[in-house]
């Protein structure tokens, strides 16, 4: 490990949660370079919604590579993205009534984000954006400036501007409806908060601790877009592309958004996709006023298009997802009967589930241990205080109890025993994995 010390920045993360050397993987599994495996409930941060190396995924982008398919190409028309946006187009927005074009960005989720907020300023001539309490929307400066968390923000540099913060749905206590806050602040000429360009906003709060709103705070917070001609912008970059039952995590509330941002499993194979989604009528960008040199990865159109076909072309795997998200709640709430002691709570959406823990110790104690007998799990929210599940959708039955069954033994024993276990430095030291 020497040479990732001595030669990569001090900004790295997840690796000195799960300090290995990881060499390949498969579905929901990884595996390190002495043999050791692991279940991953963790998945790329959302990235992998259809696992490590999915077969089917894999086979169709081989046969790309193999016949020279087009891998860079800017803006220009390719096969790989006629074939995307056809699939797209006929799978996922017209069954859903969804009326959109498709532009693509840069890579990540966060280009995808700024995109969509100098879009909304540009056609509505205001600057103000309205974002949300514990709102995750990337690290790049506008997506910064809208997003809450502290940390992120510190490292700017300069001055966030420009957006407004709002409670988001809970934050005041599960009796106030926030929305109408929102919308009496936006009547009121003299509340202080500029008239918006956009509302930005997840129906599930990711990074900000697997907060779910509810389908009636997220109609009315439409509603008060409407009624005061403003527009709505949902980031689905973490909680779409199926993860919380649904191919659009707004679909349950029947929401139809103004702008809708997209990345992470979009490309379904962990490959760089970012797009968004724009109503026609407000679609007015000036040819390349918004571009960049990786825009469209062609590569990614292939898996992409593969993973709509093979997975959402009925609602067979939209149960699933639903079915496993039941699977998990019961679980974490079962657990939580057992050994909470009034510790921990469960939170989140179908497959987007949390436990709140009554302090980061606790949680960071609980991941630890989970890893330590061979699950690859993190942490989330404010105070990174949530044990945060995000397993491949597509992960087997048994794996999935598996690794629920390893997260039920890490907090009893951390609740018997939190006070015996040791220091970072000594615990990995003695690390019990399971192995092939």
């Amino acid at each position: 490990m020497k040479i990732f010390e001595e030669n990569e920045s001090e900004v790295q993360s997840y690796a000195r949660s799960f300090p290995r050397l990881f060499d390949r993987a498969e579905d929901e599994w990884v595996y390190d370079r002495e043999g050791n495996k692991y279940l991953d409930f963790l998945a790329g941060a959302g990235t992998l919604n259809y696992g490590h190396n999915n077969k089917i995924l894999k086979e169709e982008l081989i046969k790309y590579i193999m016949e020279d398919g087009i891998t860079h190409s800017l803006d220009l028309h390719t096969r790989a993205k006629e074939d995307f946006l056809r699939t797209f187009n006929d799978v996922i927005l017209q069954p859903r009534g969804l009326n959109y074009v498709c532009q693509f960005t840069g890579p990540t989720g966060t280009n995808a984000v700024e995109a969509a907020l100098k879009l909304a300023r540009n056609v509505t001539g205001r600057h103000n954006i309205i974002s949300f309490t514990n709102g995750f929307h990337g690290v790049t400066l506008g997506a910064l400036a809208a997003t809450g968390n502290s940390h992120h923000r510190g490292a700017a540099g300069v001055s966030l501007t420009e957006c407004s913060r709002m409670p988001y749905d809970g934050y005041l206590g599960d009796q106030v409806d926030t929305t109408a806050y929102l919308d009496k602040v936006l009547s009121d000429s003299s509340s202080g908060i500029d008239k918006p360009a956009a509302v930005i906003v997840e129906t599930v709060q990711g990074e900000g601790g697997i907060n779910a709103a509810s389908c009636e705070w997220l109609r009315n917070l439409q509603d008060v877009c409407k009624a005061h001609d403003v527009l709505l912008i949902v980031d689905d970059i973490q909680a779409g592309c199926g993860r919380t039952g649904t191919y659009f995590s707004f679909e349950e509330a029947g929401l139809k958004p103004d702008i809708v941002t997209l990345s992470k499993s979009l490309s379904g194979y962990g490959l760089p996709f970012a797009m968004v989604l724009i109503r026609p009528e407000i679609d007015q960008w000036k040819p390349g006023e918004h571009n960049g040199t990786f825009r469209g990865n062609n590569h990614a159109f292939v898996t992409a298009k593969t993973a709509i076909e093979t997975y959402w072309k009925d609602d067979k795997f939209s149960k699933q997802v639903k079915d496993n998200g039941e699977y998990i709640r019961q679980r974490l709430e079962n657990i939580i009967d057992k050994y909470g002691e009034g510790n921990f709570s469960v939170r989140g959406r179908g497959m987007f589930r949390g436990i709140n823990c009554i302090n980061q110790d606790l949680a960071s104690k609980i991941t630890r241990r989970a890893f330590k007998n061979g699950l690859i799990i993190e942490t989330s929210g404010a105070d990174d205080q949530v044990v945060k599940f995000l397993c491949p959708l597509t992960i087997q039955r048994e794996n999935l109890k598996q690794g629920l069954d390893i997260v039920e033994e890490a907090i009893k024993w951390v609740c018997n025993k939190e006070d015996d276990i040791p220091e970072d430095n000594d615990y990995f030291d003695d690390v019990r994995l399971v192995t092939n």
